[in-house]
């Protein structure tokens, strides 16, 4: 099945450029982004994540990053194309919160990120990630400089319960059980891959995407073609136009045969 052949190809990284069992880009998917980049295709990271923490990529190079769930977004050089902080109120009204009803949280800056606390959550999210040990500081750090992004140690209900209580001005990304992205309301990769077409000077209709999370339906309803990974949650399969194989099963390379790209 052919389709236009796009001039930007958007990734996630977890679960779907890095498999959750390896830590690992399988060797098929360097050898499809490789193809792509002959082609001339720009490839662009899609994520969750910091800049700071897209060390798992290997030597593959790419285009531009959407990071932080669209709320940071960068050149290959890391020229600061777009960057839309947390509102300072939210973050006061958090510290205040989390002296009566403390969770941990993942504060993310520019340039260092760190724990105000660690629990069995967190550990468990760190090793599935394969993360680095972050740095434990006080909550009134957050106070210091701009907050990128809030990673929120609340299940499903507590984050009903209590974002639109402290953190009014942010919108919730969530794809793990354990945890959800709060970030400046309106940032999601959609914005992000917004900012980057914009930048590139190349149309939505010239796009591609591929995602396994809750947080990449955005990115996936927006783009001219999506592909959900074969390991994505149910949720996301709904909104592709195409559901390839496992990132441990060739789940890129396929889906890139599969379209006639490469």
């Amino acid at each position: 099945m052919g389709i236009k052949q796009p001039k930007a190809i958007f990734f996630d990284i977890d679960g779907t450029l890095v498999s959750f069992k390896t830590h690992q880009i399988p060797e098929s998917t360097i050898h499809a982004i490789d193809e792509l980049r002959k082609k001339g295709i720009k490839v662009f990271i899609a994520t969750g994540r910091s800049r700071l923490v897209t060390d798992n990529l290997g030597d593959i190079e790419f285009d531009g990053y959407v990071t932080v769930n669209g709320g940071y977004c960068t050149t290959e050089k890391g020229e600061v194309i777009y960057k839309n902080a947390v509102p300072q109120e939210d973050l006061k009204a958090l510290v205040e919160y989390q002296k009566k009803e403390a969770f941990p949280c993942i504060f993310v800056r520019e340039h260092d990120m760190f724990l105000n606390f660690v629990n069995e959550d967190v550990e468990t999210i760190l090793k599935l990630l394969d993360f680095p040990t972050l740095p434990i500081k006080d909550n009134e750090e957050a106070l210091n400089g701009e907050i990128l992004q809030l990673v929120a140690f609340l299940n499903k209900d507590e984050e009903e319960r209590i974002m639109p209580e402290i953190l009014p001005g942010c919108d919730s990304a969530r794809w793990h059980p354990l945890f959800t992205d709060a970030l400046a309301r309106g940032n999601s990769k959609q914005t992000g891959i917004d900012q980057i077409l914009k930048y590139y000077n190349i149309d939505l209709s010239e796009t591609m995407a591929f995602g396994d999370g809750g947080n990449d339906i955005p990115m996936l309803k927006h783009v001219a073609t999506s592909v959900a990974m074969g390991n994505a949650e149910d949720e996301v399969k709904a909104v592709a136009d195409y559901v390839t194989t496992a990132v441990d099963d060739d789940g890129i390379f396929n889906a890139l045969r599969h379209f006639g790209i490469i």
